[in-house]
């Protein structure tokens, strides 16, 4: 009988000690190791707007280089009446050794004896398309210029002067060349008096 005591309080006393090295060795088993962050960037696009293609500018035409004013001379052809204007060919002579080229429209202004410019510039008349002119040394080219009548105005819109002088600026160019005329233009910018057509082949004598 004491035998079985001291073996079932053995038993209980290891069974004890085994439940405790138990509970020890679970809470003292350490925690699972995080594993390495991994850091992902979404970097937020707005949408692309569509390409809008701007139009190609016009060619510039190939050949000799333009005609500068100081190798042009400028005279102004005989006039002709139609429907209350006068018609002159504004020519252009290349007096250098070398060819040069001239490409769209003059800028063409009345003048006052003194230089001083009576109304608005030219406007341009698209009767005819741009087109390249080649002036071999000696050649002439020529612009057709409209010059309107301004006593077909009244004097209280056109402020009439007397008027002298061209003035003209060869395409391309900033610098004027003068042409002698007998004319009368208006003071007043919004009376258009004159007209220029583009720059073609040959003189424009009648």
């Amino acid at each position: 009988m004491k035998t079985s005591s001291v073996a079932a309080r053995a038993f209980g006393a290891a069974a004890s000690f085994a439940a405790a090295g138990l509970l020890v060795g679970c809470g003292s088993s350490p925690a699972p190791s995080a594993g390495p962050t991994v850091t992902v960037t979404v970097t937020a696009q707005a949408p692309s707007a569509p390409s809008t293609s701007q139009p190609a500018p016009s060619p510039t035409p190939s050949g000799p280089p333009g005609c500068a004013t100081a190798v042009l001379k400028a005279a102004l052809g005989p006039g002709g009446g139609a429907a209350g204007s006068v018609y002159y060919p504004v020519d252009f002579t290349n007096t250098s050794a070398s060819a040069c080229t001239l490409y769209g429209y003059p800028g063409v202004s009345l003048v006052t004896a003194s230089g001083g410019q009576v109304g608005a510039a030219a406007t341009e008349d698209p009767v005819y398309p741009r087109r390249l002119v080649t002036l071999a040394p000696g050649g002439t080219a020529h612009a057709e210029l409209q010059v309107t009548d301004a006593h077909n105005y009244p004097p209280s819109t056109c402020s009439p002067v007397a008027v002298h002088q061209l003035k003209v600026f060869p395409p391309g160019q900033t610098t004027a060349l003068y042409v002698a005329i007998s004319a009368t233009g208006c003071l007043n910018p919004s009376v258009p008096v004159l007209m220029v057509q583009t720059v073609q082949p040959g003189s424009g004598g009648r």
